[in-house]
């Protein structure tokens, strides 16, 4: 396997002090190979909460430090525990459509939103296969929400889920692919060694929206998210939650299933 898989670069920064305390108070070098995955990817998904970072080009130990994240640089933070566990993975990037952030993003600025938001998930080798994982990127308290407001609808893409079986969505670790934005994605970027070698190429939001956005909207967005968390989803116009966008019919099944 090539170590390009397992290297450290800017933004995965795992020989940090941070990162490594926690692995030392947390054992995990101790565990075997699909363990030491598990223990990574629940941290990522329940200790790290949804939220919205600066920007996507924050390294890890950044992540760490702020506490919460969304789907890059939660990834970011899982890429960077895997590596320092031994464990290969590697960056997949994507475009969501933004109707999966209805209901997140304020009605208000809805309109003003990139049509296609950069997204990602982290492949990780585990017994010679590539295995997708995305489903840490919403915390439980929050997918418990979202499951017992809309306890009678499978299809959901909104709130930052974006999934076609909300009461039962394959989030866990077992071995297997986990997915919670994956009926949202509309384009493929393909793989990519790192986050740094992918934000290298994509970026979104700079300039005047930008600044706007790390400055006001982005906490507006986390008030929403913590709302959520305890049980307050905010309702939407004219049932949009419900609608998986007419552009996101991307054929996932050539990029996992």
């Amino acid at each position: 396997m090539s170590r390009k898989f397992l290297a450290e670069t800017p933004m995965l920064d795992f020989q940090s002090g941070a990162i490594q305390a926690l692995l030392a108070d947390r054992g995990w070098t101790a565990l075997g190979s699909d363990a030491r995955i598990g223990a990574a990817y629940d941290f990522v998904r329940n200790e790290i909460l949804f939220g919205y970072n600066s920007n996507d080009m924050l390294p890890a130990s950044r992540v760490l430090a702020d506490g919460y994240g969304q789907c890059n640089t939660k990834g970011t933070l899982l890429m960077a525990l895997l590596r320092a566990l031994g464990i290969p993975c590697r960056l997949h990037g994507f475009t969501i459509d933004k109707g999966l952030q209805r209901g997140v993003v304020p009605e208000l600025v809805y309109p003003l939103a990139p049509r296609n938001i950069i997204h990602s998930w982290v492949e990780v080798l585990a017994d010679g296969d590539w295995i997708n994982l995305e489903g840490f990127i919403l915390d439980q308290s929050v997918l418990s929400a979202l499951q017992t407001t809309f306890p009678d609808r499978t299809s959901l893409c909104a709130y930052g889920a974006g999934t076609d079986c909300l009461q039962n969505p394959p989030v866990e670790w077992s071995c297997e692919s986990t997915y919670i934005q994956k009926t949202g994605i509309n384009q493929d970027f393909g793989v990519y060694d790192s986050p740094d070698d992918f934000y290298g190429e994509h970026s979104q939001l700079s300039g005047l929206r930008g600044l706007v956005y790390r400055l006001v909207v982005r906490h507006w967005m986390n008030r929403r998210v913590a709302r959520i968390r305890r049980g307050k989803v905010p309702k939407m116009p004219g049932g949009q939650e419900n609608r998986i966008p007419a552009k996101a019919q991307l054929d996932l099944n050539k990029v996992g299933s």
